[in-house]
């Protein structure tokens, strides 16, 4: 039998039309060799080979999609991530954004966003979500939407927790962007799916999806190979682990 026949043609399909998507992710590996960036990748067998599922990460750094798409890289899934519609309008960035099929978000109509994800995840994609909406310049977590759980029900999907701790050295809301820094590590965990019981609201399982990612987050921040290299460079960690950030309660919202 021929590879491709060992698939369903809707599979196949798919696989053909990702004329944008493939040569985006080759370009991100080839900066992240050329930088020396030191990912690692943890909890990739909880991504399903397979159908729908939400990815629910947190949210410190505008390249957390390029980094959580990468933690799915594995399992050989791309991500189609729900960004605000914004960055769709932009001329660069916009019709890479159509043709990797991201979903926009325009937050004054969300019920839109929030069907075409319904339909990506039971056509089997893989859709992310960042919970806590905005980056949290905190680098904790944030209160948490609930479109995330929301949508897993509605879906029937599984909701897959993940960490990531590093991009937010290279670009984070409120410092300069320094995208030519080499030797960053980056520290990606994916954690369990989350039981979503019968009959259980949409906020009690946000409430478990916050614990569950600040556990991954904590993870990943007390496995991080460096350290500031002086008081100035303090601004990375948060404040409970000696760091300069400002608290979550003084944190721009």
């Amino acid at each position: 039998m021929h590879p491709a026949q060992s698939f369903p043609r809707n599979v196949r399909y798919r696989a053909a039309m990702e004329l944008v998507y493939p040569p985006v992710v080759a370009l991100a590996k080839t900066m992240f060799r050329v930088l020396d960036l030191k990912i690692e990748i943890e909890g990739g067998e909880h991504i399903p080979a397979t159908g729908g599922a939400v990815l629910a990460s947190n949210h410190s750094s505008y390249l957390d999609f390029i980094f959580c798409g990468l933690g799915t890289q594995p399992a050989k899934r791309l991500v189609r991530f729900m960004a605000k519609k914004q960055v769709f309008d932009h001329k660069v960035s916009g019709p890479l954004m159509r043709g990797m099929r991201h979903i926009p978000v325009d937050r004054k109509a969300g019920t839109a966003a929030f069907r075409e994800a319904i339909t990506s995840l039971k056509n089997g994609e893989v859709v992310g979500v960042f919970p806590e909406a905005t980056i949290s310049e905190s680098f904790t977590i944030k209160e948490l939407k609930t479109g995330a759980a929301r949508m897993a029900q509605e879906a029937g999907v599984p909701l897959i927790p993940m960490a990531v701790w590093g991009p937010h050295r290279l670009w984070t809301k409120g410092r300069k962007k320094e995208l030519t820094k080499r030797h960053v590590p980056v520290l990606i965990k994916i954690g369990e799916a989350i039981h979503l019981p019968e009959g259980a609201t949409p906020e009690a399982i946000t409430a478990t999806l916050k614990e569950r990612l600040s556990g991954l987050l904590d993870a990943v921040q007390h496995a991080y190979p460096e350290k500031p290299s002086s008081d100035d460079d303090r601004w990375w960690l948060p404040a409970h682990l000696g760091g300069t950030a400002p608290l979550p309660q003084s944190a721009t919202v």
